[in-house]
This record gives structure tokens, C-alpha cells and sequence, in this order.
């Protein structure tokens, strides 16, 4: 049998569409999901996501995958652990996750971290910088074209659009992120196809299923997955 990866756009706090397109996957033992991060913030209710995950993994026949994104980095910033920029987090749609919490946007950090649950702190601390496979590189934002991998940085695997978007690289595999939202899925093969389609803007939540380049989509407010194949070129 054919093995098949899932990787699965920017969610921000939206676990209705989550659950929805997790449904409508058909996952079967030996799947892989891979999550290219940013779980959190913006929508209404960060804290229902990271449970619907910690829930979904339960599933052991099926290889769960879970990368960092940059709003889980200032996330753990903010809290005092390991991260960056983290005083610029609740700007950035952190207080929308504070909230979920039960907690008041304008709490001290202590009081955040106090209202999370140890487990989800453990997964947002455990979340992965990347992941190969079958010719694929999974990664949140992109990488920087010309830097050797070895010394790509957190910074830019995180948070790079333009310098990435633009350009080719000279990695071997495509690489499949988030982080930049479009009305459409970005593609630019051989080098990028980007899965964030701006769910928590009103647009969809997608998946992209390898190898065959099948997108499941579900809209925002939706109850429906629509499936396509992968459009040979979309650029943004």
C-alpha cells in the first residue's frame, strides 16, 4: 500500500474546521498528519485545538507530526521558556489565546502559564522545527535560499516571507509551509507549495495529501470537505 502524508495549514484557533477536515481524511493505519504549526491565536478558541490534538494523537496508528510555528514560539517566549519575541505575542493575536484559557488578556505571565494545562504547555515545548519526507521539507514559514540547512535559523524557518517567496533555493526536496496567507494555495514547483489559505480571515483550512498533491479544504464556518487535485501553478 501506498503511504500518504498529510500536511495541514495554519489553524489559529479554529478546532470546528480542524475536526471537520480531520474527519473527512479517510486516515488510515500508516498515514502520517503533519501540522506545519500555528495552532494558536486569533481565533476564538486556542485552547479547544491544542485539546483536539492531544485527543487525535491518541490515534497510534497514525504518525503525528507537529511543527513549531512562530505564534507558538512567542507563545513560549511570553511565558518565560525557550522562544522568541515573545512581548510582541499578545499583539499578535495572543490575547485571543489567553482568553480561551478563561484567563483576562492582561494577565501577568504567570497567570497565563498557571491557567494552561501542563499538558498543553509539554506540547507546545515538544513541537518540532521540521520534517522530511519522501522528497518533501515540511517547515512553518520557509527557509533562506542559499544558506547550507545546517545553518538555517529559528528565525527564519519561523518568520521568512518575502526573501523566500520570491526566490528559488537550492534545497533537493519541495518544501511545503504555512505561515503566509493566501486566498489560494501557493504553488511553485519544483521548489514551494504553501498550505496557508487563511482560515482564520474567513478563507479555508487545507490539507494537502502526498503523493498524489490532493487538496481536502474545508471553508471557515463550513461542515463540508471539498477535494481537488493540486492546480500545477499558483503563485501569489
Amino acid at each position: 500500500m501506498i503511504e500518504r502524508l498529510f500536511a495541514i495549514g495554519d489553524i489559529h484557533g479554529n478546532p470546528a474546521e480542524l475536526q471537520t477536515l480531520l474527519d473527512g481524511l479517510g486516515l488510515t493505519a500508516g498515514d502520517v498528519v503533519c501540522f506545519v504549526g500555528d495552532y494558536i491565536d486569533r481565533g476564538p478558541d486556542s485552547k479547544g485545538v491544542i485539546d483536539l490534538l492531544l485527543g487525535a494523537r491518541q490515534r497510534t496508528d497514525i504518525g503525528w507530526v507537529f511543527l513549531k510555528g512562530n505564534h507558538e514560539d512567542m507563545c513560549l517566549s511570553f511565558l518565560g521558556r525557550p522562544g522568541n519575541w515573545g512581548e510582541s505575542w499578545l499583539a499578535n493575536g495572543g490575547a485571543a489565546a489567553v482568553r480561551s484559557y478563561g484567563v483576562d488578556a492582561r494577565s501577568e505571565p504567570v497567570v497565563v502559564e498557571a491557567a494552561m494545562p501542563e499538558s498543553h504547555l509539554e506540547f507546545l515545548q515538544q513541537l518540532q522545527r521540521f520534517h522530511r519526507w519522501d522528497g518533501y521539507l515540511f517547515v512553518h514559514a520557509g527557509i533562506r535560499p542559499g544558506v547550507p540547512w545546517e545553518r538555517q535559523s529559528d528565525e527564519d524557518l519561523f518568520w521568512i516571507r518575502e526573501d523566500f517567496l520570491g526566490r528559488p533555493h537550492g534545497m533537493p526536496e519541495t518544501i511545503i509551509f504555512g505561515h503566509t496567507p493566501g486566498r489560494h494555495v501557493m504553488v511553485d514547483l519544483p521548489y514551494k507549495i504553501g498550505i496557508d489559505t487563511g482560515l482564520v480571515y474567513g478563507g479555508v483550512l487545507t490539507a494537502i495529501e502526498l503523493p498524489d498533491r490532493v487538496l481536502h479544504q474545508v471553508a471557515k464556518g463550513k461542515r463540508q470537505v471539498r477535494r481537488r487535485p493540486l492546480p500545477p501553478s499558483i503563485r501569489r
